[in-house]
């Protein structure tokens, strides 16, 4: 008798009956009906011409049917494509002990009585029994098991969209912040210092009307600093904390946009440290940003408060509603980066559609108060 190699938890159990199922005319006539039928693992005898000759309870589950239904049907009407040796039957699986094997691997599905399929993981072994070939095939269903590989895939597929997506955003952050240094303060500043050196040389005739311009030249390098040092971190997260900077996200928003914002939220509860701050005003940000670009939105509400030292954000539009694909799409970005920050601070964000329609965005972070 040859056997394939079992994988999977559970496997030693479904061995066990296996092994009992071949051997049960010579050495378990009592208990071998027993063993297979309480066996936690699917379990199909077939002949050599892949005829279905025993199905245990696990198994007849397994395909939505019945024992009775499986018995004396072909193999093929529950699974596909029908694997076959080279050797001649019985059906194998493949390497199965294979290290690294991943969900796309399996290339065996089940069928089940309403014609759905899942992905299956089995071995299989025979025996020579009164000089007919009998093969006993163990059965497991691996569609939780695939579903977290491909949701792990899926993770860090984003993870280096993401990690590639950063690196580009930082380059281009630099490019302009670089361009705005030389063609605003730069050149404000050449030309200060042209103007001083006809001042040196004009014995005051035209002196009023160069101080003049160099005070509007000043005032324009004042205001471009300042717009360059806002565009990098809002002042007002520092100088007024976090509910003075989201009231000016708001209103700025609003102004840009044109998509009415409301804001409810206490200055007292959001009394919070600077690294809780920065994360919850670029959350929001991000998700306005979303909003602006993607939702067709009319009406938005930011709910902010803290609860038994958990901070509680709620993020509505009543846009077109964000779609279950689009959580997973490439460009996504932002949406993963809202995710990385919250789970950074160890924190839940879920994203849904909401009730008409619009987008639905809840955070919760675990967040001391801050008392100094």
């Amino acid at each position: 008798m040859s056997s394939a190699l079992l994988v999977g938890a559970g496997a030693a159990a479904g061995a066990a009956a296996a092994y009992a199922l071949a051997l049960r005319p010579r050495h378990f006539p009592d208990h071998a009906d027993d063993i297979i039928a309480h066996a936690s693992e699917a379990i199909i005898s077939t002949d050599n011409a892949n005829t279905i000759l025993m199905a245990n309870p696990s198994a007849a589950a397994m395909f939505a049917t019945t024992v009775e239904a499986m018995r004396g049907a072909p193999l093929a009407r529950f699974l596909t494509p029908l694997p076959v040796n080279s050797d001649g039957p019985p059906p194998y699986f493949g390497d199965s002990g294979r290290v690294g094997r991943r969900a796309t691997d399996y290339a065996i599905s089940g069928v089940r009585a309403d014609g759905t399929t899942f992905p299956i993981e089995g071995s299989a072994s025979s025996v020579i029994e009164n000089g007919a070939a009998i093969h006993t095939i163990i059965l497991r269903d691996v569609t939780d098991r695939q579903e977290v590989h491909e949701k792990l895939s899926r993770s860090h597929t984003q993870l280096r969209q993401l990690s590639s997506a950063l690196q580009t955003i930082r380059e281009q952050e630099r490019t302009h912040i670089a361009r705005e240094l030389h063609d605003d303060l730069g050149q404000l500043l050449a030309t200060l210092r042209m103007d001083l050196t006809l001042l040196r040389m004009d014995n005051n005739r035209n002196s009023n009307k160069l101080l003049d311009g160099m005070e509007q030249n000043l005032l324009t390098a004042i205001n471009s600093l300042r717009r360059i040092a806002t565009n990098l971190r809002p002042r007002s997260l520092d100088e007024g904390g976090l509910f003075f900077a989201l009231q000016g996200l708001r209103d700025e928003f609003v102004t840009r946009y044109g998509i009415e914002c409301t804001l409810y939220a206490d200055e007292a509860e959001l009394r919070l440290g600077d690294s809780a701050s920065t994360a919850i005003f670029r959350i929001v940000q991000e998700a306005l940003t979303n909003i602006a670009r993607h939702a067709n939105a009319a009406n938005v509400t930011i709910t902010l408060y803290r609860v038994n030292g958990e901070v509680l954000l709620t993020v509505r539009d009543d846009g077109r509603g964000i779609q279950p694909g689009d959580l997973d799409k490439a460009a996504s970005l932002g949406l993963v980066g809202m995710r990385e920050r919250v789970l950074d601070m160890n924190g839940d964000i879920s994203i849904n559609s909401d009730e008409p329609h619009g987008t639905r965005i809840d955070i919760i972070l675990p967040l001391l108060v801050r008392t100094d």
